[in-house]
């Protein structure tokens, strides 16, 4: 155990409402050392970084810049330092992102393909992100708010991918505190107080009026809400694969006709994939698998046509 391992491990012991998720990094199915760290400057992605150097996944702190703030380079400086400190490795990224619509999406997008452009090019086998609790209900406020369907309120999944969020059962208050026990003082970013952005205005006006109109903490059971929907939402998913074996870009038409509703619409996300179409464009694509319509457009320059019996996806 080198010395600085020892001096966070030193400061965490005396918490023992982070001992589960300080367990769960050590335990982190697929992930072995080295790791990639999303780490912002913020409470939750510092608190993270802690618990990974304690955890022993030798973490590179990986600091992405979106050049949407002039400050945003000496936020890099202090992660980088912080890094240090802690016992970590440090790698920087950079993205541009043009004005416009969608920028918290957009933003979003860029930050992954940089955490991954990251992963790739120190050889970790993972990225970690902080999200917290706290995240979570707001992402099944946010999903709820899109019209998403039972997959979108199951929220975000513990693991997708590379990408793994250890954190989820965790509350901002909890990595504020491991913040203030390790004597690090967390990025403020100005952006999360920023009510132009859906999220924000989620996070300081929508919740806390549903939780004064409930009169008790809601968290927790959006929390819980999402761990069953996405259980639900997983099982159905194999269910409705097994129901049309649809194989890439084609698959059978009246197969997919002949299906309960409930589980065709699933069938047809299934076999989409991302990006994740709108109920209406499931809708139409399932039109077309009944002889109603030849073909029909989607998001993400897909078009959907029946052809000799079969569905196709064109590009």
């Amino acid at each position: 155990m080198n010395g600085e391992t020892a001096g966070v491990r030193t400061v965490l012991d005396p918490h023992p409402a982070v001992a589960p998720w300080r367990d769960r990094l050590r335990h982190l199915e697929g992930v072995a050392p080295p790791v990639v760290v999303g780490c912002s400057g913020g409470p939750d992605s510092l608190a993270l970084l802690a618990f990974a150097v304690d955890a022993g996944l030798d973490p590179i702190a990986v600091h992405v810049d979106h050049g949407l703030r002039p400050e945003s380079g000496d936020e890099a400086v202090f992660v980088a330092a912080t890094a240090e400190r802690l016992g970590a490795r440090f790698h920087a990224e950079r993205v541009a992102l043009d004005p416009g619509p969608n920028l918290e999406a957009r933003a979003r997008d860029a930050r992954y393909r940089a955490l991954e452009r990251a992963r790739a090019a120190v050889g970790a086998t993972s990225v970690l992100v902080g999200h917290t609790a706290d995240d979570q209900a707001e992402t099944v406020l946010l999903n709820i708010l899109r019209g998403s369907a039972s997959a979108g309120l199951g929220g975000m999944s513990g693991r997708r991918g590379c990408v793994s969020r250890p954190l989820l059962g965790l509350r901002r208050a909890e990595t504020a505190a491991v913040c203030a026990a390790l004597g690090v003082t967390p990025i403020a970013d100005p952006m999360n107080d920023d009510r132009a952005f859906r999220r924000v205005r989620i996070r300081h006006e929508v919740l806390p009026a549903l939780e004064r109109a409930a009169g008790r903490d809601l968290v927790p059971v959006l929390v819980r809400q999402a761990d069953v929907l996405r259980d639900e939402s997983g099982f159905l998913d194999e269910l409705a694969r097994a129901a049309w074996p649809g194989a890439a870009g084609e698959a059978s038409a009246a197969g997919l006709a002949s299906l309960p509703p409930v589980l065709a619409r699933r069938a047809v996300r299934c076999w989409l994939g991302p990006p994740p179409p709108a109920l209406d464009e499931v809708e139409r694509v399932l039109a077309v698998a009944g002889g109603e319509a030849r073909a029909t457009e989607l998001g993400g320059g897909r078009r959907i046509a029946r052809s000799r019996g079969q569905l196709r996806v064109e590009r």
